[in-house]
């Protein structure tokens, strides 16, 4: 047992525990060296290697490292003992959503704050090739500013766990908030299992109860599968409308995240707050691949602290332990040019190969080809963090496609396109 006060590995100090389940304890600590507060996962290695969970544990490191957004825990660091292992992340002091919830329902602003927040991070895990596979309130976080952090990756799949038909089979999730597809076992769209999950989640801010309830688990399957749910009586009619579409017991006719990002109820009070934190600053591209807005100003990026470097460096890089074949899903290089300069350089790449460019949140571009490639359109992720103004680490990463088709276009075109912006590839 960890007791309260243990120095853990002469680098942080244990404090009181934040909660418990069969396999793991989370106990707040703080940092000898910096003081910084965070929470410690301790999973016991006996206990998963028994029941043979050693594998979604190395899965849920890959994708907290995949998933750097201000609206999901970070993961800062993993340790292990011989009998341990320790996810050192991000503290959110707010608690869980849920705990909120539990108490009534919450006012409309406020709810959509909450809603907008996760379909920013979604739509991001999304654009890395992630799928949370069990968003519900006791998984959505809340830090001191109360903004929502998406947690517990521990159901999560990436994008190459689809099988040939393109979708994930896995039956996971918490019941009420699963989508009808993933009950029915014959196969489903983890992007659009995601969005029903999102709706019920809106649906409970909003009314402080489930749309799907019943004490018989097969009755409340038959709802879920038929979306048989009321709406209380104030619920606005723009909520409603986007209830519906996003509670679509057909994926294939689903709301899509776009379209839930340009809805009227999404959309309220969110303008002046784009405008005065310039997320406007980024445009799409046309279908050519080339970027309108090239000589905008580059946007605010993503800054790398103590714990990121640490992690970022190919000595404590775990995600090399998890590839198969050597056929590593992301690359990452260091340069000492200019933003400006960086973003210039992929917005030509992705003009001279031909491919859609997107630019998404802070420091993220997403170029993505025209064409169905093995398996599906081809899309890569560039991100670019700033260590110093005068220094960036690039990470290139593969969402969605054929490994061996991005493999191909990786060695053969980008990196000799970016040779004359590289300091130093990481890894090499």
């Amino acid at each position: 047992m960890e007791d309260k006060g243990h120095i853990l590995m002469n680098r942080y100090e244990l404090g009181r525990l934040l909660g418990q389940g069969t396999f793991a304890k989370v106990f707040y600590a703080r940092s000898v060296i910096t003081g910084q507060g965070v929470a410690i996962k301790i999973i016991d290695k006996e206990k998963v290697m028994k029941v043979g969970l050693v594998q979604q544990i190395k899965r849920e490191i890959i994708i907290m490292r995949l998933v750097r957004h201000p609206n999901v825990v970070t993961l800062y660091e993993v340790m292990a003992s011989k009998t341990k292992i320790y996810f050192v992340m991000e503290y959110a002091k707010g608690g869980e959503l849920f705990d909120k919830v539990a108490k009534g329902r919450l006012k409309e602003d406020v709810a959509r704050k909450y809603f907008q927040q996760l379909i920013n991070a979604v739509d991001y895990c999304h654009s890395r090739g992630v799928y949370h596979r069990d968003l519900k309130p006791e998984n959505l976080l809340l830090d001191e500013n109360d903004n929502l952090k998406v947690s517990d990756f521990g159901l999560s799949a990436l994008v190459e766990t689809r099988r040939l038909d393109g979708l994930l089979h896995t039956t996971c999730g918490t019941p009420a908030y699963v989508a009808p597809e993933v009950i029915d076992r014959k196969g489903y769209d983890g992007v659009k299992a995601d969005i029903w999950s999102c709706g019920v989640v809106l649906y409970v801010l909003l009314a402080g109860f489930l749309p799907f309830h019943d004490s018989n688990l097969m009755q409340m399957y038959r709802k879920i599968a038929r979306a048989e749910f009321k709406f209380p009586s104030w619920f606005p009619s723009d909520v409603r409308r986007l209830l519906v579409k996003m509670l679509d017991p057909n994926p294939t006719t689903r709301i899509s995240i776009s379209s839930i990002r340009g809805s009227s109820w999404f959309r309220k009070g969110l303008r002046a707050k784009q405008i005065n934190e310039g997320e406007d600053a980024a445009p799409e591209s046309s279908e050519n691949g080339q970027a309108s807005g090239v000589n905008q100003q580059p946007p605010e990026l993503p800054y790398l602290n103590a714990f990121d470097i640490i992690s970022y460096t190919s000595g404590f890089d775990l995600s090399g332990l998890f590839e198969e074949n050597g056929l590593r899903r992301e690359v990452r290089f260091t340069s000492k040019k200019s933003a400006a300069t960086i973003f210039s350089k992929i917005e030509e790449i992705a003009k001279r190969l031909k491919l859609k460019l997107k630019k998404q949140d802070k420091g993220l571009m997403k170029l993505e080809g025209l064409q169905e490639g093995r398996k599906g359109t081809i899309s890569i992720g560039a991100e670019v963090f700033e260590v110093t103004p005068s220094f960036h680490l690039v990470e290139i990463v593969k969402s969605n496609g054929d490994t061996i088709e991005y493999q191909k276009i990786l060695k053969e075109d980008i990196r000799p396109a970016l040779q004359d912006i590289v300091w130093v590839w990481q890894g090499d």
